[in-house]
């Protein structure tokens, strides 16, 4: 960082500190989707084992995840997300809206299912007036408003 630097304090920089990295992100998605062993983990995410082992023991360090004993001889965990982690499925899901409108417009998206039995369709609304958050939404840094 330039000796000059002076980075603003900001939640945003805090989370990606402790979630932002790719290998972390698509644990909490395997997770998420009920891969809870290690193994099946690493399988789905491609991560080397070294690197994959680091990022579960920081998000269980900051309490995203917890492990749970499922074998003592030799001694396995399965990885279950808190309440913390499960908050989580939010951001995941407006990333991939994004990604499938910005990354990927020709592939079919994947589709989360909401417990009502319809396929879930993320957006963030105001809790006070119900509008998307885009319309009229301030920046928190003073710089006016964000556009739609």
């Amino acid at each position: 960082m330039p000796k000059n630097a002076d980075p603003r304090a900001c939640s945003i920089a805090d989370a990606l500190e402790l979630v932002g990295e790719r290998w972390s992100l698509l644990a909490i998605r395997e997770i998420l989707h009920g891969v809870r062993r290690f193994d099946g983990i690493a399988r789905n995410t491609g991560a080397s084992r070294d690197i994959l082992t680091a990022r579960l023991r920081k998000l269980e360090s900051v309490g995203v995840i917890r492990r749970e004993l499922y074998s003592a001889h030799p001694p396995r965990f399965e990885y279950h997300l808190t309440e913390s982690g499960r908050e989580l499925s939010d951001v995941l899901a407006m990333l991939m809206k994004w990604g499938d409108r910005h990354l990927n417009p020709d592939d079919p998206p994947v589709r989360w299912w909401h417990s009502c039995g319809e396929v879930l369709e993320p957006v963030v609304v105001c809790a006070h007036c119900g509008k998307p958050a885009r319309e009229g939404a301030h920046s928190p840094f003073g710089r006016g408003v964000i556009p739609a």
